[in-house]
């Protein structure tokens, strides 16, 4: 549950044995940036103290701070804070580029956003930001259970959505089939026993093709849009404009998305580097500068947020 702590600030509530505990969404950002830096210190066998730390570029300074609390908490000094999209561009090359205009198009497990930077002798400005934070590949892995159960209860009579165990199998089911049709034209989802009634066992075996999710997900394609169009007109840009187009986000593996990306800035997409780890591999870059082992590349961070000064009665 997410409760009002007593300095107004937003606290997660868990139970844990019994007992209920009360943690900050640093303290639970620092939780998961410590699993990270164990992980890393068992797989390269020595200690980590430092890092470099990647987040949207439409984070506030209370964010990026909020997020530098974090990375201490867990243990870590944290060199710099960077742009998700600027780490993406440097990870391939494009720090090398002069006077040019990248967009990054960054549709995740849960965020949509998209950024427009302009490169010029290693510094990288963040002309516009925009973005939707309540779309991601969740909402596809969503309509396919919608799908999965309303096929269910018409051939069967059965409504699954009541019953949890049933759920988890056709979530894990449903983002599977999502997976696999990035790269095949059907799926087939088969869950075998996955309820029972008086008749007996029950099992769903259903043929998923690309094409009818993408007609299923359509709306949520449609989505994207809206924000595209914002920050382009916010950066005061066009298609032509766009130099290079970089992908983020496992979302990005999907050929529809890809197709939508190549529609917006009139070229194909830069897809060398795993879409999942290319913001991270940015950020190891500048982890290499930072320490000195990286000696070809200068990188100034600007965000699009204005500073002001806030007055009484909320005026800046």
């Amino acid at each position: 549950n997410i409760i009002e702590a007593e300095n107004g600030d937003a606290h997660i509530e868990v139970e844990v044995d019994g007992e209920k505990k009360t943690y900050s969404p640093q303290e639970i950002a620092a939780m998961i940036l410590g699993k990270l830096k164990s992980d890393a210190e068992a797989k390269l066998g020595e200690t980590i103290t430092e890092a470099v730390i990647t987040v949207p570029a439409y984070f506030n300074d209370s964010q990026r701070a909020a997020t530098k609390a974090a990375g201490e908490i867990a243990g870590l000094k944290v060199r710099r804070i960077i742009n998700e999209p600027t780490a993406a561009s440097l990870a391939y090359g494009l720090d090398k580029k002069s006077d040019e205009r990248i967009a990054v198009y960054d549709l995740g497990g849960g965020t949509f956003d998209i950024s427009i930077l302009e490169i010029g002798e290693g510094v990288f400005e963040v002309l516009a930001t925009n973005g939707d934070t309540q779309l991601g590949g969740d909402d596809w892995d969503n309509a396919i259970i919608d799908w999965v159960v309303a096929e269910f209860k018409s051939e069967s009579g059965i409504d699954l959505s009541g019953q949890p165990d049933a759920m988890q199998r056709i979530k894990e089911e449903s983002e599977k089939a999502k997976i696999a049709l990035s790269s095949a034209q059907t799926y087939e989802i088969n869950l075998p026993f996955v309820t029972a009634d008086q008749t007996g066992p029950n099992h769903i075996q259903k043929e998923l093709s690309r094409s009818k999710l993408e007609q299923m997900t359509d709306h949520l394609f449609d989505r994207t849009e809206s924000p595209v169009k914002k920050c382009f007109e916010e950066a005061k840009v066009s298609a032509s404009d766009i130099s290079e187009l970089v992908l983020v986000g496992g979302m990005t593996r999907m050929p529809k998305v890809v197709e939508i990306a190549r529609e917006i800035a009139g070229k194909d997409p830069h897809q060398g580097v795993n879409p999942d780890e290319v913001v991270s591999m940015g950020a190891a870059i500048q982890g290499g500068v930072l320490q000195g082992d990286v000696k070809d590349v200068l990188l100034l961070d600007v965000t699009p947020l204005s500073l002001s000064i806030e007055t009484e009665g909320a005026i800046s």
